[in-house]
């Protein structure tokens, strides 16, 4: 199955006309298993560490990828396998908890800036700026937190958010980042059922919140808003990905192969020498041969 295939089905490239019911969070592209998805991740891997070794070699390009769900919808999981065969050295991982006093002081992009990649690595954003416009907007109180002018609280606020991440989103990507955005689409179904194997799992107990189930009760806010989002965010520039999640095995795979598709388009290389270089290396070769 071609890494094409998966950006083209997952892909919201008609944002105008984006509805969030016409992804099932279930669709596995015909995969019956994780049996059968696990030889495919496999050698995506292999594809994704060979081309991260260009990326850092040519230094040219920097990969931003933003990763938006609901709780339990496999984000840790999916940056765990589908990065694990990534150097280390290469790639950075930021999740972003609820602001602080600092951020607060703040405007909403600030605290996002500071990790954006640097060429030649891969920066990972385990939720986002995206949630001044998801979890901000459903519980409106925190808006307060940011002590904007009263004036500039309007019913247009959303919007001009938008406007604003799409500009930033232009602006990295004119200056060679390349953004790529993934929203882990979770049925509410199969988050509960992973919220009743947390808690009957005492090895998974650590990672449950009361506040998860709290928010369980938004769930059809969240879900307006997250459609709101990728409709009005969803660029040619800066794409959003719906993968569904049901399924983590088949999370894992789409997310690889739709990077895997990304990076291939960039026709990445390793630097080629020039005349100077050329000695330099005619040189050492001659140092090395004359020691004892």
């Amino acid at each position: 199955m071609k890494d094409r295939k998966f950006a083209e089905r997952f892909c919201a490239a008609n944002a105008d006309r984006f509805r969030l019911k016409d992804f099932d969070p279930a669709d596995t592209m015909g995969l019956k298993s994780k049996e059968e998805a696990a030889d495919a991740l496999e050698r995506g891997i292999v594809r994704l560490s060979e081309s991260q070794e260009k990326l850092y070699a040519q230094d040219h390009w920097g990969i931003l990828l933003v990763l938006q769900a609901m709780d339990a919808a496999g984000k840790d999981s999916t940056i765990k396998h589908v990065m694990s065969g990534v150097n280390p050295q290469g790639c950075i991982v930021t999740s972003f908890k609820t602001p602080s006093v600092e951020d607060l002081n703040h405007d909403f992009l600030r605290r996002t800036m500071r990790f954006i990649p640097e060429r030649g690595m891969i920066g990972i954003f385990n939720r986002s700026y995206y949630e001044e416009v998801l979890v901000v907007r459903v519980h409106k109180e925190m808006l307060l937190r940011e002590k904007l002018p009263a004036k500039l609280v309007s019913d247009e606020i959303w919007q001009e958010r938008f406007e604003d991440i799409n500009s930033f989103e232009r602006y990295l990507t004119r200056n060679g980042i390349l953004v790529l955005k993934f929203f882990l689409n979770v049925s509410k179904k199969e988050q509960k059922r992973r919220f009743q194997e947390r808690l009957d799992t005492p090895d998974k107990n650590w990672k449950f919140s009361i506040n998860d189930v709290l928010e369980r009760q938004h769930w059809d806010q969240y879900m307006r808003a997250y459609e709101e989002m990728i409709r009005n965010t969803s660029t040619k520039y800066a794409p959003w990905y719906v993968v569904p999640a049901d399924h983590k095995w088949f999370t894992r795979l789409a997310v690889a192969e739709i990077l895997n598709h990304a990076l291939e388009q960039l026709n990445l290389s390793y630097p080629k020498m020039d005349a100077e270089k050329r000695k330099d290396l005619k040189k050492a070769r001659i140092a090395l041969k004359r020691e004892k």
